[in-house]
């Protein structure tokens, strides 16, 4: 999926979320480019069992605002029940958490469980420094137009433990729930993404 890249309501570059898998290997990456400004990457390895849930391998993110690098990375390794982490050069380890998510494919995750039956009440995420539960709260439905057409969708927003800080995705269930629009608010800075171009599962039916 192709997506117009804004940064605090101005057009700035562009975005794509892409997922891929070799056997029960899956990847997904997410990629956004405001010309030589800044640039983001995030890639999630991970792999699903029988009834959906995802099973996470490793995340990384890589960052750049002019001069300015910054990176992240999390490896889950559940047989020995710990998660490292390293922010920059600040390496960390905690207690792993069965079901724990990274940022990126948590909302995998919520789309897998929209398609079986509805959300769950909160959803373990990891960052830095721990896996934190964090709700996930389905809105009123709504009908988006992007730049690939108007679709129907469910509004899901994710809570986080700062009060000015939220996440918002519109889901179209007739793009397999990808997100056709996203937004997110932090303090007084904020970006969204809406839909230029798709290449994926469909379902016509809805």
């Amino acid at each position: 999926a192709s997506y117009q890249f804004s940064y605090n309501g101005k057009n700035m570059g562009s975005a794509t979320r892409t997922l891929s898998k070799s056997g029960n290997n899956w990847t997904y990456v997410f990629v956004a480019k405001a010309g030589a400004m800044a640039s983001a990457t995030e890639t999630s390895h991970f792999s699903l069992n029988d009834e959906g849930h995802i099973l996470s391998n490793s995340f990384i993110r890589h960052s750049k605002v002019l001069v300015h690098n910054n990176s992240m990375s999390i490896n889950f390794n559940p047989s020995a029940k710990i998660i490292h982490t390293k922010k920059d050069k600040q390496a960390n380890s905690f207690a792993w958490v069965s079901g724990a998510l990274d940022e990126l494919n948590a909302e995998l995750q919520l789309r897998e469980d929209l398609k079986a039956s509805d959300l769950k009440s909160s959803y373990p995420i990891t960052d830095a420094k721990g896996v934190e539960l964090r709700r996930f709260i389905k809105q009123d439905n709504e009908q988006v137009t992007t730049f690939y057409g108007t679709f129907d969708t469910i509004k899901v927003v994710m809570k986080h433990n700062k009060p000015d800080r939220d996440t918002i995705f519109w889901l179209a269930p007739k793009l397999d729930y990808a997100p056709v629009k996203v937004f997110h608010q932090d303090g007084k800075t904020s970006y969204g993404l809406l839909l230029t171009d798709y290449k994926g599962t469909t379902n016509q039916s809805i």
